[in-house]
Parts: structure tokens; sequence; C-alpha cells
């Protein structure tokens, strides 16, 4: 059953009466093999990047719509997930005046980006588990609460949040429900993708950083309603995904099972590093994994992270976060990398 969402009532006025910049290559899109393009002021000598690319990366989305299953009316694509997130805070949040809600240990940006919006961010610290307080989420917010960013699997944690208290906050709060699910394709849960009918405030957000080994092109992907995804193509810059990274995205996405192959890989070794973490004496706890990475407690995490260091391997510290005092996170490397880091934490027992 749909839930009675108006976005109308959620946009910031000066976005909905906003009219939109029109490219050149939005105001005309058919490419007949013998038409002469003037209308764009480029440079006609032909070098494979002098046009402008396409806007709304119409070959692409069509390539991202039959792996996700998903209309590419239903799709943005950003400038890496951040370029997403930051159009959700522009389109949604009126600045000095409506908040989000976040739900620490969680990505980062989240809070940088509504700070850099001058948003309000009320936290709501997940429980011992990693797991969130729905209620106490639910209490926090009020009638200038617009987003609740949702992490899952989570972000420095690894886990995954039960699907029952998602679906509870996506049918309870009043505004956007933004999911991240960079690490979903490391997870036995299914993604939310197969609910954007139901929950017309759901907005999913994925990216080709992490499964598909594209964090160097800077591909995010959006998933939401035809509406919200339209607010957003209002405000984002008409040409944000270059030539290149389109190029480059569709050639990786067309090799056959590259992913699946790599993705299997990674789990393999996953399972490979936590059992082998099990032998380090100066490891006490072992977190559930969902990710490609792995979070774990340590006796002193600042010392283990510099011994790590001097011999060359860079892990993340985490004692800083929100639950996570002395928890180093373990990136899952390659089988060579995986062994050499834990010959090095074997050989650092002091």
């Amino acid at each position: 059953m749909k839930i009675n969402f108006d976005i109308n009532n959620i946009i910031r006025p000066t976005i909905k009466a906003l009219k939109p910049y029109s490219s050149a290559r939005d105001e005309f899109q058919g490419v007949p093999a013998d038409m002469v393009f003037l209308d764009a002021n480029e440079n006609p000598f032909e070098n494979g990047v002098n046009r402008y690319p396409d806007p709304q990366q119409g070959k692409l989305k069509a390539i991202l719509s039959e792996i996700k299953g998903v209309s590419s009316k239903n799709i943005l694509l950003g400038n890496g997930s951040d370029e997403v997130l930051d159009l959700i805070f522009r389109a949604f949040c009126e600045p000095n005046q409506d908040n989000v809600i976040i739900l620490p240990p969680t990505y980062g940006m989240y809070e940088v980006l509504a700070n850099l919006n001058a948003i309000d961010i009320i936290k709501v610290d997940l429980d011992e588990t990693f797991q969130p307080k729905v209620d106490d989420i639910l209490a926090a917010g009020n009638t200038k609460s617009k987003i609740l960013f949702i992490c899952s699997p989570n972000n420095p944690t690894a886990n995954s949040f039960e699907s029952e208290n998602i679906e509870k906050l996506i049918k309870n709060f009043n505004g956007l429900v933004v999911i991240d699910e960079a690490y979903i394709d490391f997870s036995n849960e299914a993604s939310w993708l197969s609910k954007l009918d139901e929950f017309p405030n759901l907005v999913i957000t994925q990216t080709l950083s992490k499964a598909y080994a594209m964090a160097g092109i800077r591909l995010g992907l959006c998933f939401a309603s035809a509406e919200i995804i339209s607010v957003l193509n209002t405000i984002k810059p008409p040409y944000n995904i270059n030539e290149l990274t389109q190029k480059k995205a569709m050639e990786l996405l067309s090799i056959k099972d590259l992913a699946k192959n790599q993705i299997q890989d990674i789990l393999k070794e996953r399972i490979l590093l936590m059992e082998a973490l099990k032998n380090v004496t100066f490891v006490s706890k072992i977190y559930p994994s969902d990710a490609n990475f792995i979070l774990a407690k340590v006796d002193d995490a600042n010392k283990r992270y510099s011994q790590l260091v001097e011999k060359g391997i860079v892990i993340r510290n985490r004692t800083t976060q929100v639950g996570c005092e002395n928890c180093l996170r373990f990136t899952v490397g390659t089988p060579e990398e995986n062994k050499k880091l834990i010959k090095t934490l074997l050989s650092i027992q002091n």
C-alpha cells in the first residue's frame, strides 16, 4: 500500500519556481550522421572530446536501467555520490531553517554537506549493535526535518540495518528517506530499489566506486520517483557527467560478469581475512560485515594504525567515531595484499 507523500510539501519554494538552464544539447537531441552542429560554440576539430557530452547520459542510463531493473526516468547520475547528496540538500532543505537526521557512526559527508548548505543536524546514535533506534529517530524529527539519511550497509560499521526498522522509518518519517547503498553489492540483503513504486518518499543512492571498480571516474547513482528525479534534474549542472566518464562506464559495464566475478572474489577474501584476524592477539572483536571492509576492535587503535603505516600498509583508524573506540577498518584487498596485511599484523603482536 502506498503511503501519502506530496513532494510539493518539502521542495524549496525557490526551486519550485526555478526555470532550469537549457543547454544546446538539451534543445536539440537528435544525432543524424550528417548533421552539422554550430549551436554550442564548441571547437569544431574532432579529437574525441571536443563536443559537449550528453547532458542526460541517455546511453549510459539505458545500460544501468537494464542492470538495475529501474526505468531511466527514475535515474539521476552525479559526479560521484557526493554531488547527488548535495543536490538533494539544495533541492529540499531551506538554509538556516531546515534540518536533517543522521545516525552516527555513519558516512561523514552527510554532516559536511549539511554544514556547507547551512542545514541543522539532528544526530541519533545507533544502538550498541549498530542498529537504528527507530522510536528515538521518529521522536527526534520535527516539522523542519526534511531528510533522514540511512547508510545500509553502514560505513564504518559494515553491517546492514534490519529491513523492518528501515520500512518503519520510511512509512513514518514525514520527509525524504535517503538510503545510501554504496556497499549493497557485497550484502545478502536485497536492495530497496524494488520498493521505489511503493514508497514515494524513498531515495536510493548507489555508486560505481566500490563493486564496479570505477572510483577514479566519479560516477554516483540516484534512484527515486520520476517527480524527485525531475526536481534534481532542474538544479544539476547541465554537463555534470563528462564524456570520458560516460564512455568508460559504458565500456566496463558492458563486460559480461566482470563486476560479478570481482565481487565473488572479494567476498571469498573477506571470509579468509575475518578468519585470519581471529589469530591476531590484539584484536578483541570482529564485527559482522556486509561490505567490502571489516571493522575490528583492537587494544590501541592509534598504536596499531601507526605500526601498520610504518610497515607500508594504510588502513582507516575509526577510533574517533561514535561507538567505534579503538576500532580499525580494513578494506578487503587482493589475495596478495590481504596476505601481507595478516603477516604484518601477526608480526606486531607487541
